[in-house]
């Protein structure tokens, strides 16, 4: 059993050290721990303090790509070196470290797919009584979406296993938190929660200027991820209101009409025609949406196929081979065309670069 622990980074080197001390260095039922820095762009010496600190395996951006980006391009490095579990933390120290043991527990006990650490937002002291509020609402929402009943949806301290990352498919370019959720929920793969608590506040997040743009941001990867699996739910319920609208003025229309003062009121025809025309173009838009989704359902299953293939054992490297003088590892088995090209990156400077 191989675990990889992911650190995304974005100027962490004061941070940095506190998070490596407290990863564990054995947990029950892992044969392997690897320790995994995805490095976002930095400008400090955050590369440098991990190498010294004993950081083998490494994924660089040459700028920053955002959180979305480097658990995307962490997730596909693990996986390449053969991962069957891969933990998410944060180089802010924010989580305990020492309990990713706790986290990957009902993974190896085969009771869940995903576990996500419950920070249990509401004795949070540096949270604010709003951000407490919102934390709540906001995992409210995506439970919905989702169909779960997560406490904490919004919490970065997850484990993954194999199989639920070979399922999941990141597409945001904000933050995977709550598209995976919805995602793994929809795909009615196992989530359990472990309560956690958090460490001291270190700094403040960088992920988003303030609370609004958080919720902004977040509010539009919930609807986009949760339209993309139920549409017919959101444009049935336009098609319904809109229909609503319609009926109104027209039956209005209609009374004042055996009355016989209906002519001052030709407004309301207008207005009940545009309703109309919005709930058929709903209705439209519910069947096009339909045969996207069905699409959609199709082309996951091929990746699912082709992932299957591309971090097959017999196409993995061996995280544990000596590192070559040119910075890569030597594979002791096969090796497939995609794992070289991630030692051998193009020259885009925009191209996310995997290392050993």
């Amino acid at each position: 059993m191989r675990l990889f622990v992911q650190i995304p980074c974005l100027n962490e080197e004061q941070t940095l050290p506190l998070v490596l001390a407290t990863i564990p260095k054995e947990i029950p039922g892992v044969d392997e721990i690897h320790i995994l820095v995805v490095d976002d762009g930095s400008s400090d010496r955050t590369v440098e303090v991990a190498r010294k600190l004993g950081v083998e395996h490494f994924v660089f951006h040459t700028r920053n790509m955002g959180l979305a980006r480097s658990f995307r391009d962490g997730v596909d490095y693990a996986m390449q070196h053969g991962a069957d579990i891969v933990v998410n933390t944060d180089g802010d120290n924010q989580y305990p470290q020492e309990r990713i043991a706790d986290l990957v527990q009902p993974i190896l006990r085969g009771e869940a797919d995903i576990v996500i650490g419950d920070r249990q937002t509401k004795t949070i002291e540096h949270f604010s009584p709003f951000k407490k509020v919102m934390q709540g609402f906001g995992s409210s929402v995506v439970n919905f979406a989702a169909e779960t009943n997560l406490p904490d949806a919004a919490s970065g301290f997850r484990a993954y296993s194999r199989e639920s990352l070979i399922r999941l498919n990141v597409v945001t370019q904000f933050s995977y938190c709550m598209e995976t959720i919805i995602q793994a929920g929809n795909k009615r793969l196992r989530i359990e929660s472990v309560q956690i608590s958090t460490n001291p506040k270190t700094r403040e997040s960088r992920l988003f200027k303030n609370i609004f743009q958080h919720m902004g941001r977040s509010g539009q990867a919930i609807m986009r991820s949760y339209i993309m699996f139920k549409p017919h739910v959101v444009f049935l319920t336009l098609a319904f209101l809109f229909f609503i609208g319609a009926a109104i003025p027209f039956g209005r229309f209609l009374i004042r009409s055996w009355m016989g003062v209906a002519g001052d009121h030709i407004q309301s025809l207008i207005f009940g025609s545009a309703m109309l025309v919005g709930a058929l173009l709903s209705v439209a838009l519910t069947v096009i949406s339909d045969m996207l989704r069905t699409n959609r359902t199709l082309l996951e299953d091929s990746l699912e196929r082709i992932k299957l293939m591309q971090y097959a054992s017999e196409r993995v490297f061996d995280p544990n081979a000596p590192v070559l003088a040119d910075g890569a590892r030597h594979p002791s088995l096969p090796v497939s065309v995609d794992a070289v090209i991630a030692h051998h990156p193009p020259a885009d400077a925009d191209q996310a670069t995997a290392r050993a």
